[in-house]
């Protein structure tokens, strides 16, 4: 595979969203001449999510710069051992160590507001007689924690239609990590009170990853997609110059 052939942007969401919460960067992207699939992440488990992940990236011809935001750094951090994968970009997003959970990351850092504002809801699972557990955020607490600064009225659509996340997720332990054979950047939401930001510190800087810092809340994409697309482009350069 050419180093030169123009890479397919992946873009991964992540918990209580989905990939609607790239709106404002897919367009600046097809724009710039890139290739984009924002897929639908089942958000059931990281090991099969990272799976089906990996099998989109699989199907799709040529190189593949993979970006995750949230817990779909999480996700980006397994499926990015496939071979195309030149590149990956983290958004305000977990990256996680070979063997550790989302639960022991966070474990290791102060709660964010967001640890206080969870709802948990089972729901039934095909062919078994016990239940998962769906975990989302309170509306009313949502805009705050997650869209601080997105206008107001897309927070509250956003809060009202989020893409819940299972709790199995945040126990699955990441069987391998990408960061540790392919380039990665990553992205500080600095006034994020969704992820502590110093638990996406840690995580990038473990990596050894190129880390830029935004002033931003938990949906970077949406309150500074042009800063996300200039790290996204970044990635595209570097990866296929």
């Amino acid at each position: 595979m050419s180093r030169s052939a123009k890479p397919t942007v992946v873009l991964v969401h992540g918990a209580f969203a989905d990939a609607s919460s790239y709106a404002q960067v897919i367009p600046r992207l097809l724009a710039r001449g890139l290739d984009v699939v924002a897929p639908a992440v089942p958000n059931r488990s990281l090991i099969g999510d990272a799976a089906y992940i990996a099998s989109i990236v699989r199907q799709i011809p040529g190189p593949v710069v993979l970006v995750g935001h949230s817990y779909g750094g999480a996700v980006i951090t397994v499926a990015g051992t496939e071979d195309n994968v030149q590149a990956l970009v983290y958004l305000a997003g977990y990256a996680l160590e070979k063997g550790e959970s989302l639960g022991e990351l966070q474990g290791r850092f102060p709660d964010s507001d967001l640890a206080a504002a969870l709802v948990y809801t089972p729901f039934p699972i095909e062919g078994s007689a016990e239940t998962g557990t769906d975990v989302s955020v309170r509306p009313d607490e949502f805009p705050a924690i997650f869209a601080a600064d997105v206008d107001p009225r897309l927070a509250e659509v956003l809060a009202v239609s989020q893409r819940p996340l299972a709790a199995q997720a945040f126990a699955d332990a990441a069987p391998a990590a990408a960061w540790k054979t392919k380039p990665s950047w990553g992205l500080v939401a600095s006034s994020d009170h969704t992820i502590n930001p110093d638990v996406e510190r840690y995580g990038y800087q473990r990596a050894g990853m190129t880390t830029v810092e935004v002033d931003s809340s938990h949906l970077v994409m949406l309150s500074h997609p042009q800063r996300v697309v200039e790290l996204i482009e970044e990635a595209v350069r570097a990866t296929s110059a």
